[in-house]
């Protein structure tokens, strides 16, 4: 056995992992590498700081989320979306404060997991996972346009854009073609191999990864931020790292439940968010920007085969050698190739299946999907993802209340008896007001819970002000078959409230009268 073979043969053992399973997850790692290169660099010049900022981040943050966190195969590093952000505080204030920034970034992060926070991430409705998977991919698919421009902000013309053109055309293809040739190497990687020898063998004069910026440099170097540790400090600090933490840790758990429904197994999300904590914490420490995970680099990274934690710490530890050793060669790539890359990672990302939706789902299903799809692209993920789920919400509580009615009938008594269907909370407490008529009603009156729920402290008050109503008019309102959770809402509104109980054989109040 040769030294290489020694190597995989020991590195699988210690991962459970086959010497084919070992084999596919570094090289798309590799692959994975490759494509964080340009994006690292492009979004620290998006936050104005220098390009090994952000290369310095997507090795940590790859790195050490990579180890520790709950969502095997997802990668993580500095993105977009953390980057604009930033600009404001880079611009105002220096790269300290957004080291100190980042550190506590994860902080909140870490605390957030430790709390078991991250759970209600489950609750984020399809629609808005629908919305933010087209609205990353179109993001992804218009951020490569950026590339097409000269240093002085011109578009490229001519044999130079045709050139490109086609160089992004040819990657692309390999990319579709080399799995039905070869599955021996992730079809990305293969086709950046290809398309880089062929511009270097031919000295094919278009834009490279070098005339990005350099990316050689040394390991990351500890750097406490220096900024005064005062009131003030924080003031200037907090706000940014809120909305950071908040929107990396959406960006992340989202990214997380794709690649759950990618790969049909289910990831950590608590774990996630301390691990993400983690990484930023220490990229603040060691001259990094801070980054979450990155949909575009986790589709490369699971579509290559990279489903185990080996190949984002392959991605991570490549990514580190590219800046301590291999600059040169790295710098040669031609950026088409890393462009087709990303085209075809936007268009295996977008969720075209949601066009076949329309007609078939609920109007405000595709309303949202459109509208967290638009918002993702013009503004931001948090916003987009947040404003996703108000909606959803608020179209939920509209539809249950509209789902309220009664039955009218009369017991042995005579009395009149409203047999109520749904559920009493704040949005449909006006619709529970006008199905009664005090006026015209007799002098016992029954509202039968069999079938109905009493939900939130809007829905007591509507009880208690349909009482004093009947109260009003003389008359007696009487509730029954409450249950035990609508009984003990009741009792905790003593002195609140007061409506008569009547004495239910099934859940048997401890009280006839609250008050």
């Amino acid at each position: 056995m040769d030294c290489y073979g020694y190597f995989l043969w020991s590195i699988s053992l210690n991962f459970s992992l086959s010497k084919s399973e070992l084999k596919t997850n570094i090289l798309s790692g590799l692959t994975v590498a490759l494509a964080l290169v340009p994006e690292a660099i492009a979004f620290a010049l998006i936050a104005h700081v220098h390009p090994l900022t952000g290369l310095y981040a997507a090795f940590m943050v790859c790195l050490i989320t990579s180890i520790f966190g709950g969502r095997a195969g997802m990668i993580s590093g500095a993105t977009g979306a953390l980057a604009v952000v930033m600009v404001a505080l880079v611009v105002e204030h220096g790269v300290d404060y957004l080291f100190a920034t980042v550190i506590l970034m994860g902080i909140l992060q870490v605390l957030f997991g430790l709390f078991k926070l991250g759970k209600f991430i489950r609750m984020v409705p399809h629609s808005v996972m629908l919305g933010f998977v087209n609205g990353l991919a179109l993001v992804i698919f218009l951020a490569q346009f950026n590339h097409f421009k000269m240093p002085d902000g011109t578009w490229i013309q001519g044999m130079s854009l045709a050139l490109m053109l086609a160089l992004i055309a040819l990657t692309m293809l390999l990319i579709y073609l080399a799995p039905k040739i070869t599955t021996a190497i992730p079809a990305p990687l293969l086709a950046i191999g290809v398309v880089s020898l062929l511009v270097i063998f031919f000295s094919i004069d278009t834009k490279t990864v070098g005339d990005l910026a350099s990316i050689k440099g040394s390991f990351p170097p500890f750097h406490w931020p220096v900024v005064p540790l005062n009131w003030h400090t924080l003031e200037i600090i907090l706000p940014y790292s809120l909305i950071l933490a908040a929107i990396g840790l959406i960006e992340s758990l989202l990214t997380l439940n794709l690649i759950d429904e990618m790969t049909d197994t289910v990831g950590k999300p608590n774990r996630e968010c301390m691990a993400q904590g983690t990484a930023n914490i220490v990229t603040g420490m060691f001259s990094g920007m801070g980054g979450c995970a990155m949909i575009g680099q986790s589709m490369i990274n699971v579509n290559s085969g990279g489903t185990h934690k080996i190949s984002g710490i392959a991605a991570a530890l490549f990514l580190l050698s590219f800046i301590l050793f291999a600059s040169p060669w790295i710098e040669m790539i031609p950026l088409a190739a890393l462009i087709g890359l990303m085209f075809v990672v936007a268009q295996k990302t977008f969720a075209w299946g949601s066009f076949r939706m329309i007609g078939k789902v609920p109007r405000h299903d595709m309303f949202v999907i459109v509208a967290v799809t638009v918002i993702t692209v013009l503004t931001d993920l948090a916003i987009a993802v947040i404003a996703g789920v108000i909606i959803s919400a608020l179209v939920f509580a509209w539809q249950q209340a509209k789902k309220i009615e009664v039955q009218v009938t009369t017991d042995e008594h005579n009395w009149k008896v409203y047999q109520l269907h749904g559920t009493v909370f704040f949005a449909s407490t006006a619709n529970f007001a006008n199905l009664f008529n005090p006026k015209d009603d007799p002098d016992e009156v029954v509202i039968d819970f069999l079938h109905a729920k009493v939900a939130d402290h809007s829905a007591l008050e509507a009880i208690d002000a349909l009482a004093e109503r009947y109260v009003k008019q003389g008359k007696k309102l009487h509730l029954r078959h409450l249950s035990p959770d609508c009984v003990i809402l009741l009792d905790k509104a003593k002195g609140m409230i007061e409506v008569n109980v009547l004495e239910d054989p099934h859940y048997h109040p401890a009280d006839n009268r609250l008050g």
